[in-house]
Order: structure tokens, then C-alpha cells, then sequence
């Protein structure tokens, strides 16, 4: 009896499939960029366990890039330092990534001046970050013709970037801080605040003297198994303690 085109047909699908992706995984994990592995960029510094994704997004200016340890760099990820590549931008770092950042996939970081990301930040996907902004003073000349105004950027450690968030040239945003999905960011966020909208603006801050304001609505949540302390205090447990625990329901 003849076998079943179809059959035959759906079986080779799924092994070309198979390996399509298992191609790809390869492909990735050999095109990531690493401080071990490099491949042609030349980053002024790039700490360990650092890895940034492969394909990557637009790269240049890298002797003047300075990533952190521990940072995840999502895919199609634009990092640039400078107005284009092959300037000399002098001695001092221009990009500055601090430790555990996470930029999510396709965001930009766009350093034509100084741009300074704190440790322990985590980004979105498609965050757009830039120090350079276009002019329109002259009404007669072509605004892309303009010279830029440019201005610097600090983002403090331990922020949360939304997906889809702008951060404008001159923007100076403080330690601690929740940019909403979509905000658009210029000027000065003090520390511990939220803020949303387009132009963005504080919509809840914390203090020492009065703590979030407004309120928060919902109870901070608890990790899995329990508080730190409960955590902390099973870490000290030994065998038999653990075994008689478990028999508890």
C-alpha cells in the first residue's frame, strides 16, 4: 500500500522546522556579543556576564560605549555614541551603562553627548533614549537641515522604563523611579516617583515624612514562599528540621 503523501509531506515539514529553529538558536547564541566574545566591536568597556543579543541593532562609537557586568541587551538593540561613526569624541566615555541593566528588544540609546544609565535599571521594548533633539528656528531651512540641540541625559539607578517610553535630551531622572508605557520624559523626576503621559508628569511620589502619596490601593506583593525573613530564616534549617517540616500539612 502506498504511503501517504501527506504524511510523508507534514514529517519532513516538522524535521525542516525543527531545524530552521535549531539553526536560529545557533545562530544567536554565536552572534551574541560578549566581553569573552567580542566579535568586531570594540567596546571602551564591556563587564562579564554581559551580553548583548544577537541580531543587534545599529552600533557605533563603541571606544566610547561603557557597559556595565551582568547587563542584558535585548535584541535589535541601537546603541551609539557620537553624531556618526569614525569621530574621535575624545578621552572620557560618552555612553555609560551601569551595572544590571536590562535594555529590552529594539530600544535605542542615542549618545550624541553624554548619556548615563544607572545600575539595576530595567527597560521595556522599544524604549527610545536620546541627548539629541531636532531645531526648527529657522522657518525657511528644512528642520532635518538644522543643526541639532543637544543636551545631556542621566537616568538614576534602580528605575523602571516602560515599553514605548521617550526620554528626551536633558532629562535628569532620579534614583528609584516608574516611567510609564508611552511617557514622554524632559526635565528633571525627583527620586522615588511615578510618572506618566505625554508630557509626562509626577502622578505619585514617596517621602520619608508622608511615604506614597497618593496612597497606594493594593498591598506590596510577597515572593513565592514566603517573606525574605521566612526565606532567611529556611536557609538556617538543617536536614532533620526540614524533614519534620515537611510532614507537616
Amino acid at each position: 500500500m502506498p504511503k501517504n503523501r501527506n504524511t510523508f509531506s507534514s514529517r519532513r515539514g516538522r524535521l525542516v522546522q525543527r531545524a530552521v529553529h535549531a539553526g536560529w538558536a545557533w545562530v544567536q547564541r554565536t552572534g551574541s556579543v560578549t566581553a569573552e566574545r567580542p566579535g568586531r566591536f570594540r567596546f571602551g568597556a564591556l563587564g562579564a556576564h554581559t551580553r548583548l543579543a544577537f541580531p543587534l541593532g545599529t552600533v557605533f562609537g563603541e571606544p566610547w560605549i561603557h557597559v556595565g557586568s551582568h547587563c542584558i541587551v535585548g535584541e535589535q538593540v541601537t546603541l551609539t555614541a557620537g553624531l556618526m561613526p569614525d569621530l574621535d569624541l575624545g578621552p572620557e566615555p560618552i555612553l555609560r551603562i551601569g551595572d544590571g541593566v536590562v535594555l529590552g528588544r529594539g530600544s535605542h540609546v542615542i549618545a550624541d553627548t553624554t548619556v548615563t544609565i544607572g545600575s539595576d535599571c530595567y527597560f521595556g521594548p522599544y524604549v527610545y533614549v536620546t541627548s539629541t533633539n531636532h531645531s526648527y528656528d529657522d522657518p525657511h531651512e528644512p528642520i532635518g537641515k538644522q543643526w541639532p540641540r543637544m543636551e545631556p541625559v542621566s537616568i538614576g539607578s534602580g528605575c523602571w522604563v516602560g515599553t514605548g517610553a521617550v526620554i528626551l535630551p536633558g532629562a535628569r531622572i532620579g534614583r528609584n523611579v516608574v516611567v510609564a508605557a508611552g511617557a514622554v520624559v524632559r526635565g528633571v523626576v525627583p527620586d522615588h516617583s511615578v510618572v506618566a503621559g505625554a508630557p509626562a508628569r509626577v502622578v505619585r511620589r514617596w517621602t520619608v515624612e508622608e511615604g506614597w502619596q497618593p496612597p497606594l490601593r493594593t498591598p506590596a506583593p510577597v515572593p513565592p514562599g514566603g517573606t525574605a525573613e521566612q526565606l532567611n530564616a529556611l536557609a538556617g534549617l538543617d536536614e532533620e528540621q526540614l524533614a519534620r517540616l515537611a510532614e507537616l500539612d
